[in-house]
């Protein structure tokens, strides 16, 4: 197994941080590495979507953990690999800690940590800035609750 992961502070509450998170194809707005997302359903264990990275192809993804306001999980498969992402919140005194890991598994899981382990972890720090930018301007809530 590999893995890697990034935290960060944000001065946010951990629901607004799951609210970010529970809407996919609102992340290529935070993640400058993402081009594209989406969720076949409902975002709960069980449901499955894509993700298109700016530098790979579109990869199908299914919800394998989901904690409101806590954490979720989501799982690309890989031939004979997979990609494991791991989403956990911790509450503090200025808001909430954000962590995000990527875990490798599988007998290929050194191949693929050789081909895609270092452009993930160049870009999990630009990941969690931009996840900080959007939850800090308060331009993360839908339109409905921005005034509340």
């Amino acid at each position: 197994m590999r893995s890697f992961s990034e935290s960060i502070d944000v001065m946010a509450s951990p629901a607004d941080v799951f609210l970010l998170w529970s809407t996919p194809s609102g992340w290529p707005h935070w993640d400058p590495d993402i081009e594209a997302a989406s969720l076949d359903g409902v975002f709960e264990v069980g449901s499955t979507g894509t993700i298109k990275p700016k530098a790979g192809p579109q990869t199908r993804i299914v919800l394998t953990s989901v904690q409101p306001d806590k954490s979720f999980v989501a799982e690309a498969r890989l031939p004979l690999c997979s990609m494991i992402f791991e989403h956990n919140l911790v509450s503090i005194e200025s808001g909430c800690r954000v962590t995000h890991a990527v875990r490798l598994t599988g007998p290929l899981a050194p191949v693929f940590f050789w081909l895609l382990g270092g452009q993930l972890t160049r870009g999990l720090p630009g990941t969690m800035a931009g996840l900080k930018a959007a939850l800090e301007s308060g331009n993360h809530r839908p339109a409905a609750s921005r005034n509340h």
